[in-house]
């Protein structure tokens, strides 16, 4: 059961927001594990080895998600550090010297 907090804090839905994205991940990965390995079963056992192909084609999109995820999102310091470059940058164009 999800509990639904609403908050006007936005460093706590902020928070949540990254939280959620991360986990969705985590699940991502353990159904990616779990399917992939039910795959390799039926492959070896029927004597061929294509379980290869869903695990690479899968794998790809996972590690995509990853990275949006882990790095290009909000929960990464690359994030942070352009965040507050574009910060910087806009700053000094409203107060030029």
């Amino acid at each position: 059961m999800r509990h639904h907090t609403f908050t006007s804090d936005p460093l706590e839905r902020l928070a949540r927001r990254r939280a959620g994205a991360k986990m969705g991940w985590y699940i991502h990965a353990s159904v990616y594990l779990l399917v992939n390995l039910l795959l390799v079963a039926l492959s070896v056992g029927s004597g061929r080895h294509w379980a290869v192909f869903p695990a690479l084609g899968w794998g790809i999109g996972l590690a995509i998600h990853g990275v949006v995820v882990f790095v290009l999102a909000g929960g990464s310091d690359l994030h942070e550090r352009m965040v507050q470059a574009e910060r910087d940058r806009l700053a000094a164009a409203q107060n030029p010297r």
